[in-house]
């Protein structure tokens, strides 16, 4: 199964198997991290540990700890990175989880979140019609295939705090909060949701054949947004 295969069956999954995967699908795993770009001028640490070095988890046996600056910029690479890891966990038959309470026992001080994962029983989607999400006009100038691979990206709450922009050569992905989830997830969470949203995006467009140049995080005053240049 293909990373892009994966966005359209993925699912959240909370219940694991007991037993852990073995030395050498831990370091494959670790591998595929190290090997993803971040975003530009971005980067960030991550860390695979054990349940026991984790409260407040899922039943997962393993966790992705990400650690990064506290910034937009930053929080959105850590969604961009892990979200790749995601649909990469998704893609071998594993189960995963995006837990935004969950914490190391030990935090640093620049800890952001963790992704947990591990083996399972939980089925796969067998239809788009299984996602509960915004209708495309909500999040959307226009209705594609690219659209729709964002349509489907897992969000805080499942706020899908995004609405995209779609211009020659260029896909802009720009923060919008919506009610009550603007005002609790703005400071890391929705940011978060925008690198992953991001990720949505690439994959879309390298499964159309496209060259990805750049995925560019941008502050401008209060406003927030991840542009995506491609040919």
């Amino acid at each position: 199964m293909t990373l892009y295969d994966a966005i359209f069956i993925r699912r959240s999954v909370r219940k694991f198997n007991n037993s852990p995967l073995d030395a050498a699908a831990i370091k494959s795993i670790e591998k595929f991290i190290e090997d993803t770009p971040p975003l530009t001028g971005q980067s960030a640490r991550f860390e695979i540990v054990s349940a026991d070095k984790v409260h407040g988890g899922a039943s997962a046996p393993h966790y992705i700890l990400a650690y990064c600056n506290e910034s937009d910029s930053a929080y959105a690479n850590v969604g961009y990175v892990l979200q790749n890891a995601d649909l990469y966990l998704q893609s071998i038959g594993l189960g995963s989880v995006w837990l935004g309470m969950a914490k190391p026992n030990e935090p640093e001080r620049d800890y952001c979140i963790l992704l947990a994962f591990g083996k399972t029983d939980v089925p796969i989607r067998k239809a788009e019609e299984e996602f509960k999400r915004l209708p495309m006009s909500e999040i959307s100038d226009q209705d594609n295939s690219v659209a729709k691979a964002v349509q489907l990206a897992p969000s805080a709450v499942n706020s899908q705090p995004w609405k995209l922009h779609f211009e020659s050569g260029k896909v802009v992905i720009r923060y919008f909060g919506r009610g009550l989830m603007k005002l609790m997830l703005r400071k890391k969470l929705n940011k978060i949701d925008l690198g992953i949203s991001a990720r949505h995006v690439e994959t879309a467009l390298l499964h159309e054949g496209k060259t990805i140049l750049s995925i560019t995080p941008k502050t401008s005053g209060k406003t927030f947004e991840i542009e995506i240049a491609y040919k």
